[in-house]
């Protein structure tokens, strides 16, 4: 789409402050996530959900800075969000039609017409999109869609202190995104790449329009390694079980067939 427009997030700029966090919610209007002590670092959200559309994870990683030094570690950072996949398994789970992609090339729920059913829930590969206790509907990030209709950048975007998210054209975004990985390959930091900036690098969602740049394992950052819109296996599995049905139909005459002439001797 020429018009598509996403989020690059580049995780080893991102120092934690939650800035997206709290705008987000702000802008949005969205409700506070309560008070408790989770016993997870700082991190007070834990994950996304219906009321927490950016979560910015903290990550602690053992560093090795001297052989006979123990308990060292360091920090690692991501502002996660909805993924806004190129094939997207909610929009494509959805019986309602109140998932749509928007003119920019966004995903997007129509919180008058979800009813509320969570087929979406369960095909969203990377656990983003939830259901709202209160209504019983699902929410999720509608990448500011209010804001883009006036020309405006995503509030999470325009608030982080360090632009580590980006927003803008996709296209623009994936020649950003590599220069940055050169970039810091040339620092040094040779585990830096991109997750989810292609279809190649993302083929069960066909790239997402929301992608990062990581410096670890996927799992590290709670992203699955390799996440697929459940639809896509369909296909698959419709010939499995054709085979299998083929398969047993041929064993069913095979058995008549000889079974009878066996009898007959």
């Amino acid at each position: 789409m020429a018009n598509a427009k996403g989020f690059f997030t580049d995780t080893t700029l991102c120092i934690g402050c939650k800035a997206c966090e709290v705008a987000c919610k702000q802008w949005n209007q969205l409700p506070d996530d309560g008070f408790l002590f989770t016993a997870m670092s700082y991190d007070n959200t834990v994950h996304l959900g219906a009321s927490t559309w950016r979560h910015v994870a903290f990550i602690e990683r053992p560093m090795a800075l001297h052989p006979d030094e123990d308990g060292a570690f360091s920090w690692l950072f991501n502002s996660d969000v909805c993924k806004h996949c190129a094939r997207a398994g909610c929009l494509e789970a959805c019986p309602t039609g109140a998932i749509i992609r928007t003119e920019f090339d966004t995903v997007y729920v129509q919180p008058d017409i979800c009813n509320g059913c969570g087929y979406c829930i369960v095909s969203c590969p990377f656990g983003v999109i939830d259901r709202r206790k209160e209504d019983g509907r699902v929410w999720k990030c509608t990448l500011c869609y209010d804001r883009l209709r006036e020309g405006m950048q995503p509030a999470c975007a325009k608030a982080c202190p360090t632009e580590s998210i980006q927003f803008g054209d996709l296209g623009h975004l994936h020649d950003y995104a590599k220069q940055r990985v050169q970039q810091l390959h040339e620092r040094g930091i040779a585990d830096a790449y991109l997750y989810g900036e292609d279809a190649e690098g993302q083929p069960g969602t066909e790239g997402l329009n929301a992608f990062f740049l990581l410096v670890d394992k996927p799992e590290v950052y709670n992203l699955p390694p390799d996440p697929v819109v459940p639809t896509k296996k369909v296909k698959h599995a419709w010939l499995s079980m054709a085979a299998a049905a083929a398969g047993m139909a041929a064993l069913a005459l095979g058995t008549a067939f000889f079974g009878g002439k066996d009898g007959r001797a």
